[in-house]
């Protein structure tokens, strides 16, 4: 796991600095070693956390072919062994100097060139130059688990691990987008290819590109689609076949993560997810499997029990990191100092990552991604019920406008505010309930707070009506809500914030829930399948006897400290500071934000702290990285 740079320009820029100085800024993302390439216009830079093969032979930038090919390289290739064989086993076998993974894909690209991605299964962001066709290639896993941002304008190319880097290089304007600000209003984050800033863009995950040095034209290819295929009914396989498929495909996916040449461990919560993943882990492993969980001297946010009950069961080295809540309370300001790109979310992921590195920990498993599989959230349900309920969906339209409006006067709350949304829709289908489910505020709300005549379209209604457009949502509703949760949320909000809290803390955090095999094959499974009539049933079942039944019948909890009072106390005055300092900025109408606070505080219910505290985050990053609007 590391931090990757590069710049391509035309022009006499000082490459050399201005790379070093981007490196500096992702030195947490990789302690152990930093390297620059410079070849002509095109420099390339890389920060290193060793995790396989930790001698001096893994330094990046590396180089092979004779120098043709030379790589920077953020990621983990977890099937590299098996590529290595294949490539080892050619008529003219590569050649191998290291035992390292990064050495692998250089190898794997100079024979199949962009067709090595359909072989690689793993979390990654690279670039590959090709000094004998001057052009640079870079890539991103499928699931979008490594981020790559980028820069172009005119002759210029910049691209980085992260956004703040690619601002420390001095070559891309402070900028906010007008546009993008307003999809994170809306989601509280900006959906890639977007970012908050102008002009910066995200490689889309599953997507691959090229530039030539020379004329900098930029293409830009799909190599794998998140399209759910609902198997025919010939093809279906019974519920007790898809339950063994399962846990061989889930097997599988923690086997694969479990290599690595530094101390590893597991974030144990005793939820389901987590708790499987241990228990894989135990199976798996000779020693035993070193856990961490973070627990809290107030009872009424603890899951102590439950990580302890699976510590015992699988026999791990655990530790139960011990806080209390103003103990995670006064690691916000840190947490927000670590946010690479806004959002609403985050200092969970932050003080678990910090204090299990400072266990000595490099490397940890998580069970993100089982909720959005396996239907654990209440979404999930509810578009099912919402295609059902054919009395709501044949009530005439003005009715329901009507009937949400009075629902919003009496009884005020973001709830009502969802489902008055909800029953405004002309159409009530799952491709335009999704992208209210999700909303923080809507259109009539973020029109009150900015200078816009006009608000742009929809990126998360965008993104349904694509994902919905190639499948029949009637038979398969599961699998599209799972194909939008994992295309919007997870991706842009929970993976966004694992990677860039966890780095933080030069901590890798793997999820063997997205590996892309097990996705597409649950993704093809029909609903009939995986309804969960309990918690995450087709995944509980496949389990077996892995799990108590305590686990999977205990209430989900989560991180659910007391913001709501926090924000009107302790953390008061660090808020109301930021909330007048964005509404000072040209782009927010003043009294329609300052006004959102100040029924905050006067305990208006349909205001909730997590309606102001993502517009904290977001003043506060703007003036840490001094970005104009």
């Amino acid at each position: 796991m590391c931090g990757i740079n590069g710049i391509i320009s035309v022009t006499s820029s000082p490459l050399q600095s201005t790379i070093v100085q981007m490196n500096n800024a992702l030195a947490h993302r990789g302690p152990d070693d930093e390297g620059v390439f410079i070849q002509d216009n095109l420099a390339l830079g890389h920060r290193r956390l060793s995790i396989i093969d930790l001698s001096p032979s893994g330094h990046q930038p590396m180089s092979y072919a004779e120098g043709r090919y030379t790589i920077v390289y953020n990621g983990e290739l977890y099937n590299y062994a098996e590529i290595r064989e294949e490539l080892l086993q050619l008529p003219v076998p590569c050649t191998f100097k290291t035992q390292t993974d990064t050495e692998v894909i250089l190898a794997a690209f100079s024979v199949w060139g962009n067709d090595c991605l359909k072989k690689m299964n793993g979390m990654f962001a690279f670039a590959i130059f090709d000094q004998q066709l001057k052009r640079l290639f870079m890539a991103r896993d499928r699931m979008g688990i490594k981020p790559l941002y980028y820069y172009k304008k005119d002759n210029l190319f910049v691209f980085s691990s992260e956004l703040r880097a690619l601002l420390k290089s001095g070559l891309v304007p402070r900028s906010l987008d007008p546009n993008n600000l307003v999809d994170y209003l809306r989601y509280q984050t900006v959906h890639a290819p977007g970012t908050i800033i102008k002009d910066v863009f995200m490689l889309m995950p599953g997507h691959w590109a090229t530039i030539d040095l020379s004329s900098s034209e930029l293409s830009i290819k799909a190599y794998w689609d998140l399209k759910p295929g609902i198997m025919q009914d010939s093809e279906s396989p019974t519920y007790v076949e898809a339950c063994e498929h399962v846990n061989t495909l889930f097997t599988k996916a923690v086997k694969r993560r479990l290599v690595a040449d530094v101390p590893f461990g597991a974030f144990l919560s005793g939820g389901i997810d987590s708790s499987a993943v241990v228990g894989k882990m135990s199976q798996l492993s000779s020693v035993p499997i070193k856990t961490f969980s973070i627990s809290f001297y107030e009872k009424e946010y603890t899951e102590e029990q439950y990580s302890r009950q699976i510590a015992k069961k699988f026999n791990t080295e655990h530790q139960d990191i011990k806080l209390s809540a103003n103990d995670f309370k006064n690691e916000i300001p840190s947490a927000l100092k670590a946010m690479d790109h806004p959002s609403g979310d985050g200092p969970n992921t932050y003080v678990v990552s910090k204090f299990t590195k400072q266990a000595g920990i490099t490397m940890a498993l998580s069970g993100l991604g089982g909720d959005e599989l396996f239907a654990g959230y209440a979404v999930f349900k509810r578009c099912k019920s919402l295609l059902e309920n054919y009395w709501l969906r044949n009530t005439p339209l003005g009715i329901r406008k009507f009937g949400g409006s009075v629902l919003k006067n009496i009884r005020p709350s973001v709830a009502t505010d969802k489902i008055a949304e909800v029953l405004n829709l002309s159409q009530l289908s799952v491709e335009n309930f999704y992208p209210i489910s999700r909303q923080v505020l809507f259109d009539d709300q973020i029109s009150q707070l900015l200078n816009f005549a006009k608000l742009p379209p929809n990126e998360v209604q965008k993104i349904a009506h694509e994902i919905s457009s190639k499948m029949d949502s009637d038979n398969s509703v599961l699998s599209l809500v799972s194909a939008l949760e994992i295309s919007t949320y997870m991706q842009n909000v929970l993976l966004g914030d694992t990677d860039q809290m966890s780095m933080a803390s030069a901590l890798e955090v793997r999820v063997p829930f997205l590996d892309y095999e097990l996705v597409e094959y649950i993704l093809s499974l029909k609903d009939e399948l995986k309804y969960p009539i309990t918690p995450k049933k087709l995944f509980v079942d496949a389990m077996g006897d892995l799990l108590p039944r305590e686990i999977v019948n205990r209430p989900k909890m989560g991180f659910s400290f007391p913001w709501q009072r926090w924000l009107k106390t302790d953390l008061k005055q660090f808020c109301e500071e930021r909330i007048h300092s964005l509404a000072k900025r040209n782009i927010f109408n003043e009294s329609g934000l300052v006004n959102l606070w100040k029924r905050f505080l006067a305990n208006d219910k349909s205001i909730t702290w997590s309606r102001i505290w993502y517009l904290v985050v977001l003043e506060n990053w703007l003036i840490e990285n001094n970005i104009e609007s």
